[in-house]
């Protein structure tokens, strides 16, 4: 073999083991025994932290947090949670913020130094703000590619058919260099399903790209609506390539209307993310996964007009998930973590993903003995590679 350009030492990995990882040219090229006989131009002592793939931010909003700029005090909806009038009182909040592309380097700093490498964002994309939020997310996502990787999902976040010129502006989205089209609230936003998804597959189907919906409508009617998803994804053979993201009314059905949702979707190859909101139901994680579903997650809002918490952190968002899923084994406190690692690598459809050779060296060493204390404690002072290079260490991100 050929000289290896960095070796990180005595790795401790999922299982116990301690090896000692070889990387060449930003892939993962020897896994071997730690003191193996491995040249390498460069080695680095890991000194047994745990190491874990990347985490995946499965969906963020970077164009509407305020994180990093004056604190917005949240003002709660008139008569409980209302989509409509969250969206106005953010047009409201904009309107005072810093410049987006601030913001959005404020959220990418946040979640790089917490471990996460890739990232799918949903952009403003309608008649409110026209193109210009996606123009400047574009720019700041070139300035952070070597860091991270993301996705820019086109998001109609003031509806597609109440808000005029939309369905050409998602088109024209995609054409710039957004990487999926979504849609909001079909039913209970726009008021008509069909013609939602009509526009919104139109464009999937017409730019070869994927589709990540927001679906916040609950009990029935949001089961109806994802029924109506999954005909769609499976009449245009799009397994795989379609999510929904939210998905509340899956955490109000009885178990056995969930359970047959369940089959549907997993039949109809469709994803959903689901953040573990604290005021809403979610989707029920291990059910859905026992039918085959796939199940990731993402912070969604990060102090922004929707509430004011998040931190960026996938880890912490894998606890969360957990605590609100009433997971304690060890087998159990390892969905959490799979749902923020492998599962979201799977529904991003991240090539070369994970701690194996050929892989990208996208990782994260921790100061725990194994992922279910990980998923508990959420240890700080990590250190995170990107294609193998230090990108951040001790929450503060690094520059080459």
């Amino acid at each position: 073999m050929s000289t290896i350009e960095t070796l990180f030492t005595r790795a401790k990995l999922a299982d116990g083991s301690l090896k000692d990882i070889g990387v060449t040219d930003g892939r993962i090229v020897s896994i071997t025994g730690t003191g193996a006989s491995v040249s390498a131009s460069e080695p680095i002592d890991l000194e047994g932290a745990l190491v874990v793939p990347g985490f995946v931010e499965g969906h963020i909003h970077l164009d509407t947090s305020f994180y990093g700029d004056a604190w917005i005090s949240h003002k709660p909806c008139t008569n409980g949670f209302d989509v409509h009038e969250r969206v106005a009182f953010q047009a409201q909040n904009m309107a005072q913020a810093a410049p987006m592309d601030e913001r959005a380097r404020n959220q990418l700093e946040l979640c790089i130094a917490n471990g996460s490498t890739h990232m799918r964002s949903h952009v403003m994309v309608d008649g409110s703000v026209g193109l210009r939020s996606l123009e400047t997310v574009l720019a700041v996502r070139e300035e952070y590619r070597d860091l991270i990787d993301i996705q820019l999902v086109a998001f109609p976040q003031s509806g597609i058919l109440k808000s005029p010129g939309t369905p050409e502006l998602l088109d024209e989205a995609i054409a710039m260099g957004a990487n999926l089209v979504g849609g909001l609230d079909p039913a209970s936003f726009d008021r008509d399903i069909e013609k939602h998804l009509d526009v919104v597959f139109g464009v999937a189907e017409k730019h070869g790209v994927d589709v990540d919906i927001h679906l916040h409508e609950g009990g029935t009617l949001g089961l109806f609506t994802i029924e109506q998803i999954c005909a769609r994804t499976r009449g245009l053979s799009m397994g795989g390539h379609v999510t929904i993201s939210h998905a509340y009314g899956l955490g109000d059905l009885s178990i056995e209307a969930v359970t047959r949702a369940a089959a549907l979707i997993a039949e109809s190859g469709v994803s959903i993310m689901t953040n573990a909101p604290g005021a809403h139901s979610f989707p029920p994680v291990a059910l859905l996964r026992t039918a085959g579903v796939t199940v990731f997650s993402g912070s969604d809002n990060i102090r922004d007009s929707w509430w004011p918490y998040g931190d960026g952190d996938m880890l912490g968002r894998a606890m969360m998930i957990g605590y609100r899923s009433g997971f304690y084994t060890d087998d159990e406190l390892k969905v959490a973590f799979d749902v923020v690692t492998e599962s979201g690598a799977k529904a991003l459809r991240v090539e070369d993903y994970g701690l194996q050779i050929g892989a990208k060296a996208d990782f994260v060493t921790l100061k725990a003995e194994h992922i279910p204390e990980a998923v508990v404690a959420v240890p700080k002072g990590r250190a995170v590679y990107k294609a193998g290079k230090l990108v951040a260490k001790d929450g503060v991100v690094l520059r080459h």
